[in-house]
């Protein structure tokens, strides 16, 4: 049977062509009530300010999003719903045809009216495809920071860039589980760790939606939801995990970002989850919906979707971009087949509606005419802001940092450190990541490290030399012939890819041993995605890592090494001394088996990749811990020019049942001579009957101490928290327990490192 595209004649049609015939009269809705699109019959109301919203009723204020995106759907044809499911119909409300990806052209009536023009745009680390927008440092250098407040003001500025520049929906923050450093996507991912990466992710959701100016309201799509964690083969491979694993490792931090900083859509990834796409997985209904409350919609990525029904029933709400699979013709099909309902079709729209409503997107229309230049001076300096709290001191041996005013000959060394750089690398190479750039506006830095460098040695009257490290012996001679040398060098990765190994690029480990073999007073600047191996760390004294440090890193690099800026951040990932040290041991793990056994794809084979997760939850430094590894720097860890000292550590428990509250207090003095800034780290070992690999984070924050002066540090870690800190995930009753046994808290400098500790008994 076929189906009419005006299957159902909308209320809002009748009533225009009333209108048009001379006619007129009140306009009654058969739309729902509080939380399904077709729950029950309402009379329309109207507008407080007194207007006629006959036309448009879902445009009354005094309303709720819910009871808005109910009427708007009930006054809708088929046709115009299923524009809700496909993103470029959904957000061009008056475009009726839309060619993609070299497919027929897709013809959809006009939107009802009164429906927002939308506009996606990436933006995990910076509004990509946006003249003149701020390019932040990458996400794991914001991760560094180990600050949620500091995201949260990323968020609002980057919403304001994209609001203005006619951008309102952005696709960021991305959370990963980082369980392979080669991972090409790690440096827009936050950490190892689930708080970590959902209280930051929470941080800038919270920003993007609530950016301080209502009137230019954005939404966030957290992405990418689940298990996604390597670029080889990322549409043809199936994640494959256990169940407790995936809750407690790879769920938990979008767990913990849902529930406390609601974004209005996720992203679904590109990979299968147990030989699902994710796209068209249950999970999406069973466990984002389900168990993690979420309540806006979901979006696919880039061609993730394998089909209309099986996404469609998974749980999938929108197709990216292009009209592949979810089109009029196909979804009216599926109905008339009896494979999905009008009321699934229905709810997937009002769920898109009621997201743009309530992100503000219905109430606010993007400005006619977009700015091309929103980069303001604040945003810049939030930027370098977060390009020093996110760079990490990881070795200071002799005190060589900071350079002080006896340091009066400096040679600065390798491609990165300068605009010109050598063979097409230079310091715009490293400003984010690479992908990011191919997708949005080119990295123009402030200032390269060389310049700030030079200008901030000439203050103590010192000289700077160059050379760009294209070749050794050149390099080891500049090196020779000054008190200090510090050599730049770095990795590019990003999306697309995954690194060939945890090598510096450039040959930049050669290069370090060079300059270090000519000049003992050797600092390194890794400009870095993710963790690499340093097999000269013990040649050199001092080692900073930079990460991709945006467009004012010249300045932050040359701040901090120059002791302007003290050292704060703290490695949200662990680097291991070899990569042979990594959880994934065997090719099954990564980078996966092919059909015919093989690891490397031949051409013409589209068979699936099985990776397997077999370390389980032995993920960053659970891995470490429970393989007694020796890493080469611990997650947490990181150096200042201060010293600090943790004492009196005081555990109070309150509460049972699943509402247990572990007050945990202790006094941090610093013990230096200098101000700075200590990020305690609060760990929980749980009964090993459990079965959970070493300790894991449940509290962190960040103090501000004058030389000398203390501050006594309380957390509370309680049990009924997003985070689950106390439990533990029981795949047969499906659900987090509790285990009786004895628990140990304990107050570190890093995931290895323990000051204080204690214990109690549930």
């Amino acid at each position: 049977m076929s189906r009419p595209n005006g299957r159902r004649l909308s209320a809002v049609t009748a009533l225009l062509a009333v209108l048009a015939a001379g006619g007129g009269g009140a306009l009654v809705s058969t739309s729902a009530s509080a939380e399904g699109p077709n729950a029950g019959h309402r009379a329309l109301v109207s507008d407080p300010s007194g207007s006629n919203l006959a036309v448009c009723p879902w445009m009354n204020t005094a309303l709720s999003a819910s009871e808005r995106a109910h009427l708007l759907i009930t006054n809708s044809t088929l046709d115009q719903v299923t524009r809700w499911l496909m993103e470029k119909s959904a957000n061009n409300p008056t475009q009726t045809v839309f060619t993609t990806f070299g497919q027929n052209p897709v013809t959809y009536p006009a939107q009802v009216p009164c429906t927002p023009t939308v506009n996606y745009t990436d933006g995990p680390d910076y509004v990509r495809g946006a003249t003149g927008s701020t390019v932040f440092p990458t996400q794991i250098s914001l991760a560094s920071s180990w600050n949620p407040h500091l995201a949260f003001l990323k968020g609002q500025d980057e919403a304001v860039e994209a609001f203005r520049t006619g951008r309102n929906v952005i696709l960021g923050p991305a959370i990963g589980g980082d369980r392979t450093p080669l991972d090409g996507r790690t440096p827009e991912y936050f950490s190892e760790d689930p708080l970590l990466s959902g209280d930051l992710a929470t941080g800038q959701i919270d920003g993007i939606q609530n950016d301080g100016n209502p009137n230019e309201p954005v939404m966030a799509v957290l992405k990418h939801f689940v298990a996604y964690e390597q670029e080889l083969d990322r549409n043809l491979l199936s994640s494959n995990v256990d169940g407790r694993t995936l809750q407690e490792v790879y769920n938990l931090p979008f767990a913990i970002a849902i529930k406390q900083s609601n974004p209005g859509g996720v992203m679904c990834s590109l990979n299968q989850v147990n030989g699902f796409y994710a796209c068209a997985n249950p999970i999406l209904k069973n466990m984002l919906v389900k168990e993690d409350g979420f309540t806006g919609y979901t979006v696919s990525d880039f061609f993730a979707n394998p089909d209309f029904i099986t996404s469609f029933n998974g749980g999938l709400d929108q197709e990216l971009v292009a009209p592949r699979f979810f089109t009029p013709a196909n979804i009216n099909a599926a109905i008339d087949d009896g494979e999905v309902t009008e009321q699934q079709v229905e709810h997937a729209a009002f769920l898109v509606v009621r997201s743009y409503i309530r992100a503000g997107l219905f109430d606010h229309p993007m400005p006619t005419s977009p700015a091309t230049d929103e980069s303001t001076p604040a945003h810049q300096a939030l930027s370098l802001r977060i390009a020093e709290q996110g760079s990490v001191l990881l070795k200071n041996s002799g005190s060589i940092l900071p350079l002080t005013g006896d340091d009066k000959s400096i040679a600065v060394i390798g491609p990165t450190a300068s605009d010109a750089g050598a063979n097409g690398v230079n310091d715009q190479t490293v400003c984010n990541e690479a992908g990011a750039e191919g997708s949005g506006s080119p990295c123009q830095t402030i200032s390269a490290p060389l310049t700030a460098i030079t200008a901030r040695a000439a203050q103590d009257g010192a000289t700077v030399t160059y050379d760009d490290g294209s070749n050794t012996a050149s390099a080891a001679a500049a090196a020779a012939a000054v008190k200090v040398a510090i050599v730049f060098v770095y990795t590019n990765e990003g999306e697309g890819a995954d690194a060939p190994n945890l090598s510096l690029y450039g040959n930049g480990d050669a290069l370090v041993s060079a300059v270090s073999a000519a000049n003992p007073n050797t600092i390194v600047v890794l400009e870095t995605g993710s963790a690499v191996t340093m097999p000269w760390l013990s040649s050199v004294k001092g080692v900073m890592e930079a990460w991709y440090p945006g467009q004012r890193g010249g300045t932050a690099i040359a701040s901090l090494l120059y002791g302007d800026t003290n050292f704060s951040g703290r490695l949200p990932i662990t680097f291991p001394v070899s990569q042979s040290d990594l959880p994934e041991q065997t090719p099954a793990q990564y980078p996966g088996v092919l059909a015919n056994g093989s690891t490397v794809r031949a051409q013409g084979d589209t068979s699936i990749r099985q990776v397997s997760f077999s370390e389980d939850l032995k993920v960053g430094y659970r891995w470490y811990e429970s393989q007694n590894i020796q890493p080469a720097f611990a997650f947490g860890f990181g150096l200042s020019y201060t010293t600090f000292q943790d004492s009196g550590l005081n555990v109070q428990t309150s509460g049972h049942g699943g509402n247990e509250k572990i007050i945990v207090s202790f006094k941090v003095t610093n013990t230096g001579k200098r101000a700075g800034t200590d990020t305690p780290q609060v760990y929980l070992t749980l009964p090993s009957s459990t079965g959970e690999p070493g300790n894991r984070l449940v509290a962190f924050g960040k103090v501000e101490l004058k030389p000398g002066q203390s501050q006594t540090v309380t957390y509370t870690i309680d049990a009924s928290s997003p985070q689950h800190p106390l439990s533990y995930w029981d795949t047969s009753s499906h659900g987090w327990l509790i285990a009786p046994g004895r628990y140990t808290v304990s107050v570190n400098s890093d995931a290895e490192t323990s000051l204080l500790s204690s214990q109690f008994s549930e």
